[in-house]
């Protein structure tokens, strides 16, 4: 490819023969206002083409105009030897060209072209005085509400370019339209009151994400009209990416769970709801690409226990997930589940296993907890020892979930991946506080400590005769069983609880041929914690759930008493029953289990100066650090009981903790897969799969996993749920509406902002008068607004004290409190905070 010299604004710059002038400023960061080209979007303004005919909801318009397409016309430059002004998006660069960006004539043009878009546009707060810190709900100036500017006021691309360009005094009035606004379509809002018809919506859609649901006509008076293709955006083949909210540059298209997201969190919740956090919407791609083994690479990125996960994590991601607002969501789980299948080791290529540090941890309990904290302590060098009073690790993974959930070989498979990284001792059959102690451990040298010992028991549950000899823990049942003992149970079972222990407590009796199986619980049917889904496959295999129940007595002659529960919880929704005690039942029960929460065995823990409350042990919850120096924890024995996800996320962050503390770097992160492209190359990648057509996208169904038979399933331990096919994976992943692509596509350039470098060089120029200046760090966000009599000495000041700045402005200004006051008030409306406060979170100001 052939490079020029060319010259902007007199700066000589080497170009590709093939760029535009707009490509070729942005080289040098010379700012060209534009409103319908995009850094995105690819194809030329110009070459867009119109349909015969476009919806607005119900409203079918045809077109009537020009076949040529025309663009924004704002990023007109000179060019000299040439009279007219030239567009940069489509004007291609010449050896030697010389350009000017900014001149009056170019200014009185673009002001004229900026006074016909708002002819057609509300902007009656742009032209306003006070539109600085105004609060939108009340106008000085009396101007209607529908003409007033709409909620992107403040963070709006057109704003933006209508300060620094100016609208012309002449532009007309704006007369409402009352065109339609959709608000019923999932996601999204269209209000094509404030459309201007650049097409970015059109053009990303159709170029990008060769997807075509939008499109555009021609009026009689030849202006840009933008619809749909069908009445419905479902009907238009929409798969609500929602990348055309993105590079709106109005409030024409609005995310309905706030103005414009921006926050990888709220662009991302089923990514943001996952404790670990792991990057959902790329593994979902890969599978849907055909890419298994890669998927399981992004997967073990974040967690080291994929297949075990994709049978018993709560899937938190999936309560989040986008695509419930179309019909239902997708099955990230057992996706996950699917990529872990016959895993060929892809991911352990690029594993880092760092040389051998010297230290050594020590770490209590082998639960999922312990294990991924052993896994990326070990890979960072550090010698560690897994303590576990039973005799083969897993912890309540082993022991307290039955196999029928929870295949061994899989869980065995995962331990030994952990183990094969090297550097890890094991340490069976050994108790803490009998075996070894927090002393013992220092005393053999032991660096640092985590204790991950899980919640071992069942919550006692207070009633007469709750210590009859066939009243037994549900939690030590499962162990016993799980163990390959036979516990002798009776005919007829009643199991006190109402969550997912209870149910494999009940389903696991009837697999020791009990013959009847009750669940008794507080809760209504409504209100019961445990899963759905296993809640349905119990009933399916003949447990017997009795809602709104509470234990009384316990008899000696095996006769059991409840009462009606009529209420769980209070007012204020914390535990509080309420029961009917002229109502009740009897039941015979040769077995009662307790299954009704589970709590920790820590009373060794007495002895030590380690802090308990409400019988689990208090950490810091930035390192997971106890009150007692180099003595972590982390787990159920710490959170009380919530997930297994939760606990290797909590795990994570005490091991990349320890690591720090033990002199490493803190970052226990592997690219496993890694991503050697540029922004552009990975937004295609994301894109696709896209290029085939997928028909009825918002109404593809989700893929449900094939059972057991609850006939024949009851008689063994065999897992119940079966895997995806190959055809159901790649079908269920492509559900997925890619919300991430948001996060790779950018912004078109804002105008230059007047900021200076804060220097003390920079200070000593300033005027010694009364104003306003707003201080900026390093992360681009505003970290003060102040008003004072001595602008010069007020900023010396933010000098002196070391001021983490980086950048000001400032504005003269006598009344400056006033100002000050405005400024703020603009500030806290953009925001929702005082400049400084949360600056990991705020928004990008540029």
């Amino acid at each position: 490819m052939n490079t020029l010299e060319i010259y902007i604004n007199k700066n000589k710059v080497k170009v590709s023969s093939n760029d535009t002038i707009l490509k070729a400023a942005a080289k040098l960061d010379i700012y060209i206002p534009v409103l319908c080209n995009h850094p995105d979007i690819f194809s030329d303004p110009l070459s867009s083409k119109p349909l015969n005919f476009i919806f607005q909801g119900n409203k079918k318009i045809e077109n009537k105009g020009s076949k040529e397409s025309k663009g924004c016309g704002l990023c007109i430059v000179e060019i000299e030897g040439i009279d007219e002004l030239k567009p940069a998006c489509s004007t291609i660069v010449k050896q030697g060209m010389k350009i000017k960006t900014e001149s009056n004539s170019i200014k009185e043009k673009r002001q004229e072209i900026l006074g016909l878009i708002f002819a057609s546009h509300p902007h009656a707060c742009l032209t306003c005085a006070q539109q600085e810190g105004c609060s939108k709900t009340q106008c000085s100036s009396n101007v209607n509400e529908n003409e007033r500017c709409c909620d992107l006021f403040g963070s709006c691309e057109l704003q933006k370019l209508a300060n620094h360009i100016g609208i012309p005094a002449n532009t007309p009035k704006w007369t409402p339209t009352n065109l339609p606004v959709l608000k019923d379509s999932p996601l999204y809002i269209r209000d094509y009151n404030l459309c201007i018809g650049c097409r970015r919506c059109v053009r990303i859609c159709e170029d990008v994400r060769k997807i075509n649901a939008l499109g555009f006509v021609y009026d009689e008076n030849n202006n840009i009209v933008v619809g749909t293709h069908f009445k419905t955006l479902e009907e238009s083949g929409c798969r609500f990416c929602t990348a055309c909210v993105h590079v709106c540059p109005t409030g024409a298209l609005k995310d309905k769970k706030s103005i414009r997201l921006k926050k990888e969190k709220d662009i991302l919740p089923c990514k943001n709801a996952c404790p670990a956090k792991i990057d959902i919407p790329r593994y979902l791609r890969l599978i849907a690409q055909g890419k298994k083994d890669e998927a399981l690479a992004v997967i073990r990125q974040k967690v080291p226990f994929p297949g075990v996960l994709g049978r018993i994590c709560f899937h938190p991601c999936e309560d989040f997930c986008k695509r419930q607002e179309l019909n239902t969501s997708i099955s990230i789980c057992t996706l996950k589940r699917y990529a872990a299948e016959d895993d060929k080791g892809l991911w352990k290529k690029n594993i880092k296993i760092k040389p051998d540090t010297g230290k050594k941890v020590a770490v209590i309990g082998s639960g999922p907890a312990g294990l991924t904290c052993a896994f990326y302590l070990g890979k960072k060098g550090h010698k560690v020892t897994i303590f576990e009073a039973q005799s083969k690790l897993g912890g309540m993974l082993r022991y307290g979930i039955p196999s029928y959930r929870l295949p061994r070989n899989i869980l065995d498979n995962e331990i030994n991946d952990i183990l094969e990284i090297g550097g890890i001792d094991i340490k069976t059959n050994t108790n803490f506080g009998d075996d070894i102690t927090i002393e013992s451990l220092k005393d053999d040298g032991f660096d640092a400590i985590f204790i991950a010992l899980g919640l071992k028991n069942s919550k006692k549950i207070l009633f007469k005769g709750n210590n009859l000899d066939f009243i037994i823990s549900g939690v030590n049942f499962l162990k016993q069983v799980n163990k390959g003992e036979n516990p002798k149970l009776g005919n007829e079972v009643i199991i006190i609880g109402g969550g997912n222990v209870a149910i494999d407590v009940a389903m696991t009796c009837i697999r020791q041929n009990v013959e009847k199986v009750h669940i008794i619980c507080l809760e209504n049917k409504h209100e019961m914690p445990a899963n759905d889904h296993e809640l349905e496959i119990a009933k399916q295999e003949g447990v017997i759930i009795h809602n709104s129940w509470g234990p009384v007595e316990a008899r000696k002659n095996n006769v059991f008493i409840v009462q009606e529960c009529t209420k769980v919880f209070d007012e204020n929704n914390k535990f509080n029953p309420k029961f009917n005690s002229s109502n009740k039942k009897e039941f015979h029960a040769d077995q009662i289990i307790l299954a009704a929460g589970q709590t920790s065995d820590i009373d060794f823990l007495d002895k030590t100066d380690i802090k308990i409350s409400n019988s689990l042990i208090n950490v810091n919850e930035k390192d997971c650090q106890t009150n007692m120096e180099n003595i972590y924890a982390g787990g159920d024995i710490v959170t009380g009981p919530l997930s297994v996800i939760s606990a290797i996320a909590g795990a994570r962050k005490a091991a990349s903790a320890i690591d720090l503390k033990l002199g490493g770097n803190g970052d226990i992160e592997d690219v496993l897969l890694k991503q050697n492209k540029s922004q552009q190359d990975i937004l295609i990648e994301k894109l696709s799969k896209t290029k085939s057509e997928i028909k009825n996208f918002a109404s593809l169904k989700k893929q449900e996993n094939l059972e057991l038979d609850s006939k024949t399933r009851c008689s063994n331990f065999n897992e119940i749920v079966l895997p995806l096919t190959h055809e159901q994976a790649k079908n269920e992943a492509l559900r997925c509406l890619e919300c991430d692509i948001r996060l790779s596509l950018k912004n078109n350039p804002s105008p230059p902002e007047k900021y200076e470098k804060f220097t003390l060089e920079n200070i000593n120029h300033i005027p010694e008068t009364e104003g306003v200046y707003q201080l900026v760090n390093a992360e681009k966000n505003i970290i003060a607004i102040k008003g004072c009599s001595n602008l010069k000495q007020g900023l010396m000041q933010e000098f002196d004290d070391e001021s983490s700045a980086v950048l000001f402005e400032y504005e003269e200004n006598r009344m400056f409190s006033q100002r000050e006051s405005e400024l703020i008030q603009q500030y806290l409306q953009k925001h929702g905070e005082m400049p400084g406060a949360g600056d990991d979170d705020m928004d990008d100001l540029f």
